[in-house]
């Protein structure tokens, strides 16, 4: 029994408190050990085999010093208990194995599979993301608008501009979401493009989900707004322009403004405002003739029973406040800047797991 003002904690209490304390502190090792199992391909090697892997012959595959073999076996026992791999028995010789096999989340890490994930582990575990941690402390006390301001003297989009290979990482990552969720919505959500001829992706990056959109929906003309270092190169093709410029400043018009993930949450209430009013200006015609923006972002429920879902949300809430001032938010939070912007309606579909989509109407 242990006393700490004047509250009485028991032997079991202490320890489990403990313990509590430790997960919270080592939980970065579970992101750091998926990285390497992707540095280190370990998903596509086993992929390629076709069949569970042993782990002799996994060592043998890896491009790794054989010397460090043994730490193969530690690696692979984190990630089963993280669900990213699976253990199975193989029959060899008369006598049984473990080998290792994939599980949903290794498949969308797959290099080459069309909706991996690969790309926005890396970019997200990147040092250039995961610095900015280090000087949260040091955010909170002085003028910077993010940490990593604070770590690297400017804001995130400047940063991308100056740094190739940040950059395409970073521009890597957002294609490799966008892509899957294109391939949900344009089946699962027809009916919020149906009847559309002509779409604006704003902040569309290299045209990805415009893309998806526009080879879903023929008939529907699909525009790409983006920063002028993000679609310089970029030829459209049939149905699909890119256009390089500033989302604050004047978006082309069109029957519909999408935006995909990613963008309202990197904002602040204001900005957010400012950027839906030019949204809103940008719409051709009336809500009655299929006039609206169509937001693809996070609905944040701190009430959910799915505790993993909810702490993911919150999780990416903590992202945009340390990287780019932004943030995600409650519906009454989305309703309040919505009303604020001068539309009078919206309709929020939940069908993406952790995001929704959002109909906003003039």
């Amino acid at each position: 029994m242990a006393l700490f003002d004047g509250v009485k904690y028991s032997t079991n209490e202490l320890i489990d408190a403990q313990a509590h304390v430790w997960n919270h502190i080592f939980n970065y090792i579970n992101s750091m050990s998926l990285k390497c199992a992707i540095q280190l391909r370990i998903p596509d090697i086993i992929h390629k085999n076709s069949k569970p892997m042993m782990l002799s012959q996994l060592v043998d595959a890896l491009p790794i010093n054989k010397v460090k073999s043994h730490s193969i076996y530690r690696l692979m026992r984190i990630l089963v208990h993280s669900k990213f791999f699976v253990k199975d028995k193989i029959s060899e010789d008369d006598h049984e194995e473990d080998g290792y096999w994939l599980t949903p989340a290794s498949h969308l890490l797959l290099r080459d599979e069309p909706l991996s994930m690969a790309p926005f582990v890396l970019a997200t575990l990147d040092p250039v993301l995961i610095d900015p941690w280090h000087h949260a402390g040091i955010w909170f006390q002085n003028e910077t608008p993010s940490s990593f301001a604070t770590k690297h003297g400017m804001m995130l989009f400047e940063y991308a501009g100056i740094d190739q290979r940040w950059n395409q990482l970073f521009n890597e990552a957002m294609a490799s979401d966008a892509r899957l969720v294109a391939s949900v919505i344009t089946k699962e959500c027809k009916e919020v493009f149906e009847g559309l001829k002509s779409l604006v992706d704003v902040g569309g990056g290299t045209g990805t989900m415009a893309r998806a959109i526009s080879d879903a929906f023929p008939g529907l003309k699909c525009i790409v707004l983006e920063l002028p270092h993000v679609v310089a190169g970029l030829e459209g093709e049939n149905n699909l322009t890119f256009v390089g410029g500033d989302m604050f400043k004047s978006i082309p018009h069109a029957d519909a403004v999408f935006l995909k993930p990613w963008i309202f949450h990197d904002w602040t209430d204001d900005e957010s405002i400012k950027l839906l009013k030019i949204c809103k200006e940008a719409i051709i015609p009336s809500k009655d003739k299929g006039g609206k923006v169509i937001i693809v972002e996070m609905v944040v429920d701190d009430h959910k029973e799915d505790h993993e879902a909810t702490e993911t949300q919150l999780l990416f809430d903590m992202l945009m406040m340390i990287e780019v001032n932004g943030k995600e938010r409650t519906q009454k939070e989305w309703a309040n800047l919505f009303f604020a912007a001068g539309f009078t309606t919206h309709k929020i579909t939940p069908l993406l797991g952790l995001r929704s989509i959002i109909e906003v109407f003039p």
